[in-house]
């Protein structure tokens, strides 16, 4: 079955919940738990390459890494796909490589270029109208399977408030977009009002503040959660440890490093390689 098929049977089913990776060990560990998607984040891409999330990433890097997770996990990938990195024709390329790479979802977001991280603030929208249109590219763009789903995304909230924001999704959902999402929810209370304008449509929800799944639930359903707790953890943990490291002269882990180890060896699946190896070697 074809990964955006897979997603949408998923969501058929429930919510799916899909955590923050932008590596191969991140979606490897994302599968060996048992979630059933991951979501590749752009703010994640850039920062392993040493940028922050200002609209410096390429369409080229992005699809590079689309590729690792792909190679990586069976999990359908829902993908970040900035404003599709240009013009309408841009958007339209954007849609086939993320299509070949092996991406099950993307979504285009209607922020000015050079675009900023939702988390970062200073944000501007394009036009109502080109930003529709640009949906529309991206909906006529894809395979005439139409298995990739395409995701509109807003960034209107917190620039125009929710008045402009609907008028917006009406028009991506009329272009032929499969869901939507809408940027800038940080509260419990503005989940609620999502739910509340916006759940005719198929809505996909960023948990940034990491309340829990229960609590989302008690609103409503949504389709697709995306969640950013791993990546958060990991980068706070990281820095307290280097600290300690640098400060103190010891590190703050207390693992069995061995152990660890072995454990993440298993998880990247080295136990099949020293079996293929033995088997070509007795051949």
């Amino acid at each position: 079955m074809a990964t955006g098929a897979k997603l949408r049977e998923l969501m058929a089913k429930g919510t799916v919940v899909a955590p923050f990776v932008y590596d191969g060990f991140m979606a490897k560990m994302a599968a060996t738990v048992g979630f059933d998607a991951v979501y590749h984040t752009g703010f994640g891409n850039s920062i392993s390459r040493g940028f922050p999330d200002v609209g410096l990433i390429t369409l080229s890097e992005m699809t590079d890494k689309i590729r690792i997770l792909a190679a990586s996990t069976d999990l359908p990938i829902i993908s970040d796909a900035d404003t599709g990195y240009g013009s309408y024709t841009n958007v339209i390329r954007t849609v086939k490589e993320y299509e070949r790479a092996g991406a099950a979802a993307l979504h285009i977001e209607d922020q000015v270029w050079p675009k900023s991280c939702g988390f970062l603030g200073n944000k501007q929208v394009i036009d109502k109208k080109e930003a529709v249109s640009k949906i529309k590219a991206a909906v006529d763009a894809r395979t005439s399977e139409k298995d990739l789903i395409i995701i509109a995304r807003t960034d209107a909230l917190t620039v125009n408030g929710w008045e402009d924001v609907e008028e917006r999704v009406n028009g991506f959902m009329e272009a032929g977009a499969d869901m939507v999402f809408v940027d800038g929810i940080r509260t419990l209370e503005k989940m609620a009002e999502y739910h509340k304008r916006l759940s005719r449509f198929p809505l996909v929800l960023n948990d940034a503040p990491f309340l829990p799944l229960k609590e989302i639930e008690a609103i409503g359903s949504f389709s697709l959660i995306i969640h950013p707790g791993m990546v958060n953890h990991c980068w706070n943990e990281m820095e307290k440890d280097l600290r300690a490291l640098k400060d103190e002269g010891i590190s703050l882990c207390k693992e069995d490093y061995l152990r660890l180890l072995k454990h993440v060896a298993n998880i990247m699946g080295a136990e099949e390689y020293f079996k293929l190896d033995e088997h070509f070697k007795n051949l």
